[in-house]
């Protein structure tokens, strides 16, 4: 399990006797967790520990779980390119894991795990103490072979948080288990969702889709022309969040610093240029050209984000549900480069720029290939869980 984590837990037993009592839990380590590293992945924050807890980890703590670990992330969670998320859980090592997700990596982690992979809304957990990249678009999804161990998790960790200013004044939700009518329940699919679609992919995608139809769903057709421009929004609006973020990172206090330098602005450029890896400084690179040569670009992907936004809440007030794809097959080489990145997750940005949740379910035969995605309104949360129970239950032959 050494490849798999980081740093493991030497402190095994429960701290709490609560709703999670002796669920074991890996986190990464850009979610802060006392005493331990928190490096997020990067140079540019290496050696650098957590003061205190992130309020999702002291909040699993008091619900009796166990923070096993911290597992190796991709640096600053941005892509899944040396990141090892859904080992631990697909290995049996641990009950599940917080993936940050920024771009659909808690779900192309599941499906690299053959697990369940779960992002919530925007503005449901709290993200007070994550070290994050793209503070509109980032949450903390969960990955487990359990769908009832990530509903319970989400249950504990959702909520207000007086020290996270981003979180929405709303009601919070009712994560209590929900009875499914597939009579009364349409799914959506987008036809342009399919297009990249080959071979055994295609087939066992329309085989998801007869299932759904066989269960009792209605199946509605939809168009959704512009869908291909949320990976271009992402693209565009993210990387000048990153290049914004990143700023902190000067070297002063923690972090990679130069030896030698002559004065603090040449430390200053000289760790800067050796704190980010290849991927992460190219993303910086095309934020600080949007942000400062071509702002204009930048407000016109924040007007064209406003309008997918609400084509998407148009789509979303004529059916119950979406499934789409999650696979998007692209050679591993590939994903080391920013176009490479953003090609393999162009079926999963859409719900990053929305910010609504996102389900992967594996598929029925183990396949690590061909699951698929499922999606519901922003704070439709406790319906897509529904959902996905009512689904992995059909399969178990309506067993509970």
């Amino acid at each position: 399990m050494d490849s798999i984590f980081v740093y493991l837990n030497p402190e095994t037993a429960s701290e709490g006797s609560g709703p999670l009592h002796g669920l074991k839990i890996a986190i990464q380590p850009n979610i802060s967790a006392s005493g331990w590293a928190t490096d997020a992945g990067s140079n540019a924050l290496i050696n650098f520990k957590a003061l205190e807890d992130a309020t999702l980890v002291s909040r699993l703590r008091e619900a009796g779980a166990v923070i096993q670990g911290l597992t190796r992330m991709s640096e600053f969670g941005f892509g899944l390119a040396g990141s090892r998320a859904g080992d631990a859980v697909s290995r049996g090592a641990v009950d599940a894991e917080m993936v940050l997700d920024l771009m659909g990596e808690s779900r192309l982690a599941a499906q690299r795990a053959a697990v369940c992979g779960f992002k919530p809304s925007y503005g449901l957990i709290s993200r007070y103490g994550l070290i994050g990249l793209i503070p509109s678009m980032e949450t903390c999804g969960v990955l487990s072979r359990s769908l009832k161990n990530i509903r319970e998790m989400v249950k504990i960790i959702a909520g207000p948080d007086e020290r996270d200013f981003s979180l929405p004044d709303e009601k919070p939700l009712d994560f209590s288990p929900q009875k499914m009518n597939p009579k009364k329940t349409t799914v959506g699919v987008i036809t342009e969702t399919k297009s990249g679609l080959q071979g055994d992919q295609e087939a066992a995608f329309h085989a998801a889709i007869d299932d759904l139809k066989e269960s009792g769903f209605r199946i509605k057709e939809m168009s959704f022309p512009d869908f291909s421009l949320f990976s271009l929004v992402h693209k565009i609006v993210g990387s000048v969040e990153a290049s914004s973020c990143t700023g902190r990172y000067d070297s002063v206090r923690y972090g990679h610093r130069v030896p030698g330098a002559k004065n603090w602005n040449e430390m200053y450029l000289s760790s800067r240029e050796e704190a980010f890896g290849l991927l992460v400084k190219s993303y910086l690179f095309q934020g600080a050209f949007f942000q400062f040569q071509r702002y204009d670009a930048y407000e016109d992907a924040c007007r064209i984000r406003a309008r997918l936004l609400a084509d998407m809440q148009k789509t979303m007030s004529k059916v119950d549900f979406l499934v789409i794809p999650a696979a998007n097959e692209v050679p591993k080489e590939a994903t080391a480069s920013l176009a490479g990145t953003y090609e393999q997750f162009s079926p999963t940005v859409f719900a990053s720029v929305t910010g609504q949740p996102a389900l992967y379910l594996p598929s029925a035969s183990g396949s690590a290939q061909f699951g698929f995605q499922l999606a519901g309104p922003r704070l439709g949360d406790a319906r897509l869980f529904a959902l996905g129970e009512h689904l992995l239950n059909m399969r178990q032959g309506g067993k509970s």
